[in-house]
């Protein structure tokens, strides 16, 4: 299971450098990326089963060599719920106030277009935040990626 965890968290470093790099780009083009999405979620899909495996480890008695393993191993899991929430209240604000329904439909295109870049900033800086978490978990593991 210890070989287990070790390639998950390969996996979470490289599918959060991915999605945030990708998402990054799109944001800096202003262009909305569907493949950025799915990216995310795979990436968001690994931090589970990296905690989940993590957490197994600890149950049948493996210890990390330092504490400080446990910390940078459940934060990506908090930044990641924290993120969506974000980009939740993100969605919101930028409607806030405003009856949408009732714009002409290239003003509509363009809300969306608004909201679609806020989110994928907010979700790009969080991939981005969990791979370098993912990177100080690995650096406290005892084990070399």
């Amino acid at each position: 299971m210890e070989t287990l965890h070790l390639i998950v968290g390969v996996a979470v470093i490289a599918s959060n450098l991915l999605a945030g790099a990708w998402g990054g780009v799109a944001w800096l083009r202003n262009r909305p990326s569907v493949a950025f999405w799915y990216l995310l979620r795979i990436a968001q899909g690994s931090v589970v089963v990296q905690v989940v495996l993590g957490t197994a480890l600890l149950v049948l008695g493996h210890e990390a060599p330092d504490g400080l393993h446990y910390l940078y191993g459940l934060l990506p899991l908090v930044v990641t719920l924290l993120a969506e929430g974000a980009r939740v209240g993100a969605a919101e604000r930028e409607l806030s106030g405003l009856d949408f329904e009732s714009l002409p439909s290239d003003r509509q295109r363009l809300f969306a277009l608004a909201i679609v870049r806020r989110e994928t900033g907010i979700m790009a800086v969080s991939a981005l935040l969990v791979l370098f978490l993912a990177l100080r978990a690995a650096g406290t593991s005892g084990e070399l990626l």
